[in-house]
């Protein structure tokens, strides 16, 4: 335990009824608990299994003859009389709706206003009516009022208090770490917090808030899937699994490091970030400056937040087709046939799309403004057709797909259009260069080399959008030979 980390424990009845911490670990009572729910804490997402879980395990503990029934942990952050909950919502929420509909007094905490989101909406008053029918169900007065003081008296929480609230982080990540797998993108959010001592605590519970808004599935999926496997590519290595063994990849450059290459990338992303904070942009019509590339060093702290934003966006743009929506990737009629259920399903589709995406997202990382102009529009659809035919190639010659296959692929194997693709990005200095050397590198595939069907490759459906991809190995000249129609 740090020395920040203030160690105690409370009962229920004390903190939510009471505002008040029964004791720390000196025996001492914390008064005047003024318990809230920051803005950048996550929905309530308790369902009414998950409350009739609880009140089930405390009726079985009261049963049971249980003088004290511990039933968690709750991580707060002080901040002057405000105690901001880290973690430990979910229950504290709970708890004050098991009070409230077993007759207990006003409660406090209930009277905050929180988010207006789905979640919170729904579950709040739904496990509310859940609950006062349980205790309703209680026949005699006396059994309910028995319930109520085991809750308020028996049930006990163990509370951490820091005034810091990157520690707080670090060890509600400690916590959620023992009995199950921390994710990767989990375990860098806990060290980049330890690196953002010098933001006050405003501006870190925003960074906080805006990590967390982002769907955290989608999240860990860019990092392993997209993020990594670009480093890892670029340099000419194989990527096969992001795990906490190789996060330093992605923990970059600290205040502490100076020697020249640190304040090169340092130097640099403070002026691209100087300069877009400024007026000059609006002033002199110029582009606001990209502070990152996928194949240079992070730099830690709040700058690791904002590059997880920055490629998330990217990557949602690339990946969404929509006509009117986004700068990279609108109307793709490519995109339009490889956007069809047959090729999002298996390994092998997932696998060739996602080759596909990462080499788009390294072209727009690479030569994209923030805000495309109509000849930045045009090379990039060039990019897209040879970016279509080296990924696709691998799906084309390929019954089935693995990681091996694909690997294999990239680092240059003895089919057709194999060679490492991300590494002629990162070594082109323009979209021209780069697609000259494409236009040497990418070439035909021999239709008896091609083991997808190849029958009705022009066959379209009800919206024009063709059925197969090899009908654009054919339309753009990638197709050697005759071919069944």
């Amino acid at each position: 335990m740090t020395a920040c980390l203030k160690l105690a424990i409370t009962k229920i009845g004390d903190l939510l009824l009471h505002d008040k911490i029964t004791q720390d670990k000196n025996g001492i009572t914390i008064t005047n608990i003024n318990l809230l729910i920051p803005d950048y804490q996550r929905p309530y997402k308790w369902t009414a299994k998950n409350v009739i879980q609880l009140l089930d395990d405390i009726v079985d503990a009261k049963n049971d003859n249980k003088e004290t029934y511990r039933v968690g942990t709750l991580i707060l952050h002080q901040v002057g009389e405000a105690y901001n909950i880290v973690d430990g919502q979910q229950r504290s929420i709970t708890f004050s709706l098991l009070l409230k509909a077993l007759g207990a007094d006003s409660i406090k905490f209930l009277e905050q206003p929180l988010a207006n989101n789905p979640f919170n909406i729904r579950n709040i008053p739904s496990n509310y009516r859940i609950l006062e029918r349980r205790a309703n169900n209680i026949i005699d007065d006396r059994d309910r009022k028995e319930l109520l003081n085991y809750i308020k008296n028996n049930c006990e929480l163990i509370v951490v208090i820091t005034e810091d609230l990157s520690e707080a982080f670090q060890f509600f990540d400690s916590q959620n770490a023992r009995g199950k797998k921390l994710y990767p993108h989990d375990l860098l959010k806990a060290y980049h917090l330890r690196e953002m001592n010098d933001l006050d605590v405003s501006e870190t519970e925003k960074v906080v808030k805006g990590w967390e808004d982002i769907d955290q599935k989608e999240l860990s999926a860019l990092f392993s899937d997209y993020l990594y496997r670009v480093k890892e590519w670029t340099k000419g290595n194989k990527a096969w699994e992001l795990t906490e063994h190789n996060i330093h990849k992605f923990k970059g450059i600290t205040r502490q490091d100076n020697f020249p290459y640190a304040q090169f990338y340092k130097g640099a992303f403070a002026y691209a970030d100087m300069v877009n904070h400024s007026a000059m942009p609006f002033v002199s019509g110029m582009r606001n400056l990209k502070p990152f590339q996928l194949d240079t060093p992070i730099v830690a702290g709040k700058p690791f937040f904002d590059y997880a934003k920055h490629y998330f966006d990217i990557l949602k743009d690339i990946q969404n087709n929509d006509k009117y929506e986004g700068y990279y990737i609108n109307d793709n009629h490519i995109v339009r046939t490889l956007n069809l259920r047959t090729y999002k399903n298996g390994v092998g589709n997932r696998i060739t799309r996602l080759l596909f995406d990462t080499a788009i997202l390294l072209y727009v990382d690479r030569f994209c403004p923030e805000r495309p102009a109509k000849h930045d529009l045009e090379m990039i659809d060039q990019f897209v057709v040879f970016a279509f035919v080296w990924a696709y190639s691998l799906r084309a010659q390929y019954y089935n797909v693995g990681w091996l296959a694909a690997q294999n692929f990239i680092m240059g194997n003895d089919v057709r259009n194999s060679f490492n693709i991300y590494k002629i990005i990162t070594d082109a200095d323009s979209p021209v260069s780069l697609l000259s050397t494409l236009s040497d590198r990418v070439n035909p595939l021999p239709v008896f080399d091609i083991v997808a069907k190849k029958d009705n490759i022009d066959e379209q459906d009800e919206d024009g959008v063709y059925q197969s991809y090899l009908h654009y190995f054919r339309v753009n000249k990638f197709m050697e030979g005759e071919y069944e129609n």
